[in-house]
């Protein structure tokens, strides 16, 4: 079951096999079911997830009761609620399982006592930050400077897993449309 994380952890940082060993202890298996809130608005993130088989969602929840989904976790990815594992303040966001879901778990304790016992671990965790801060702000920019349409096209060439696997109900929370542009927008692409 350790496979996928091995290969992701080895294809970041260069650990020995005793510090891969030990980063691995610290994963604990964890199964979640299709729609299975893994976090909700107001508690505070103390988990890091790993995908391996199945999908996670982060999203938050609008004042008008409309979801935005930020963040899709497939197979081989990372998922939390990032500001508040870092701030230890109450999350804004939710994490659910979208699909029956395996996951590999770690612990904000054991994560940062990885950080002061494997001098690597720090290198894979800006890797992560650096990844998520990059992923976030081209997001935002394409919020701000592209058209639903453009929008599409990019998530059609760069994450067409999304469009194939999710309801058309998530594409459009995670495009911030609603669902009747993304049918508009579907039928003429």
């Amino acid at each position: 079951m350790y496979e996928q994380l091995t290969k992701y952890i080895l294809d970041t940082i260069p650990v020995n096999d005793n510090e891969l060993a030990s980063i691995l202890s610290y994963f604990q298996p964890l199964k979640s079911k299709k729609n299975e809130l893994l976090i909700n608005h107001g508690q505070s993130s103390q988990r890091m997830f790993f995908v391996e088989n199945g999908c996670l969602r982060i999203f938050f929840i609008q004042e008008d009761g409309q979801d935005i989904t930020r963040y899709l976790a497939f197979e081989k990815n990372f998922a939390t609620a990032l500001v508040s594992f870092i701030s230890q303040e109450p999350s804004l966001e939710f994490i659910q399982a979208l699909e029956d879901t395996e996951l590999l778990s770690i612990s904000r304790r054991d994560f940062h006592h990885l950080l002061e016992t494997v001098p690597l671990w720090e290198k894979f965790y800006r890797h992560y930050l650096e990844h998520a801060y990059v992923t976030n702000t081209n997001r935002l920019m394409s919020f701000i400077t592209m058209d639903a349409v453009e929008r599409y096209r990019i998530l059609l060439r760069e994450s067409p897993l999304i469009i194939q696997r999710l309801p058309n109900k998530i594409v459009a929370s995670y495009l911030n449309i609603s669902q009747e542009t993304l049918s508009r927008i579907k039928s003429r692409i």
